[in-house]
């Protein structure tokens, strides 16, 4: 009697099998270390005023007889401080109702979404906090604050000493893209003095002079050159600080809102979602930058 055995093929067996599947992953997602390392500071009604007092000088002076009375010293202030008015960034999200009720499972086609366009709004986010001609920090260094290489190649420990001696009063990270960590790293090995390393939010980070070189790929690379920040941080060491506003409708996170605005005549469900953010230096010498970085080995050494 011939052989009746039937084998039922992987093709076959797959369509009787469950598939165990991922969110939707975006490759253009990074750490965004700069906001998780800025301190934020709410704003009242969308508005921060940065008072400073002017730098002359009046008279003080010691004495030894103590019945000798101190000269009275008042400090004046800028007569028109700088007001930082909180920016937004907005997207939407358009999901269809038949979408959303029919193809819900395992996974919420709507939360799906709205993952996404959250993680690409706070990459906008550090983008703006760098790049913004407002309130971006490369836009808001103080002139005496920026540096060039010695060399005009790549970055190199003498010019991180440089930024270093700028922003001396308890420098709080470096700020570079990570081609400009990779060249400044190449720069201290063909040295001899390779930079140590750290551990910040479980992550391991090059450092120098005990400082963090933190990296971001908002910090653009044109024509293989680049800029590094250093950054002292903070309200109380007259630092930089971020800024948002807390309390807002439908809000997710600090400064985030997500509103439902309706569905429209073709039944899809509108959302909006705002971020709002800005930053501000407090004091000039509390940002420095090294300018024009080459990244690459050709330019670091002709």
């Amino acid at each position: 009697m011939a052989d009746q055995s039937h084998f039922i093929g992987e093709r076959a067996a797959r369509q009787l099998s469950n598939t165990t599947k991922t969110p939707p992953q975006w490759r253009g997602a990074s750490p965004r270390w700069l906001p998780q390392l800025l301190p934020w500071v709410p704003v009242e009604a969308g508005v921060y005023r940065v008072n400073q007092a002017l730098d002359e000088q009046f008279g003080l002076r010691c004495t030894p007889n103590p019945a000798e009375a101190l000269p009275i010293g008042l400090s004046d202030y800028e007569v028109q401080p700088r007001e930082y008015v909180l920016s937004s960034v907005t997207t939407t999200v358009q999901v269809h109702t038949r979408i959303s009720d029919l193809f819900r499972s395992p996974m919420d086609q709507v939360k799906e979404q709205l993952t996404l366009a959250v993680d690409k709004l706070k990459e906008k986010q550090e983008e703006e906090l760098i790049n913004n001609k407002n309130y971006g920090l490369l836009h808001n260094a103080d002139p005496d604050q920026r540096i060039a290489t010695r060399t005009g190649g790549g970055p190199t420990p003498d010019d991180l000493d440089e930024l270093i001696a700028k922003v001396w009063k308890e420098p709080s990270f470096f700020l570079a893209h990570p081609r400009a960590i990779a060249a400044f790293g190449r720069e201290c090995t063909r040295r001899g003095v390779p930079p140590p390393t750290t551990s910040l939010f479980g992550a391991p980070f090059l450092t120098w002079r005990g400082l963090p070189l933190v990296p971001c790929d908002k910090l653009r690379v044109e024509e293989n050159r680049t800029n590094i920040l250093l950054l002292r941080t903070g309200e109380r060491k007259r630092g930089v600080v971020g800024l948002f506003q807390p309390g807002l409708p439908g809000e997710v996170s600090p400064s985030l809102s997500v509103r439902l605005m309706g569905i429209n005549d073709q039944g899809a469900s509108q959302y909006l979602l705002t971020l709002y953010c800005s930053t501000a230096v407090l004091v000039h010498d509390a940002l420095g930058v090294l300018e024009n970085v080459a990244v690459d080995r050709y330019h670091e050494y002709t």
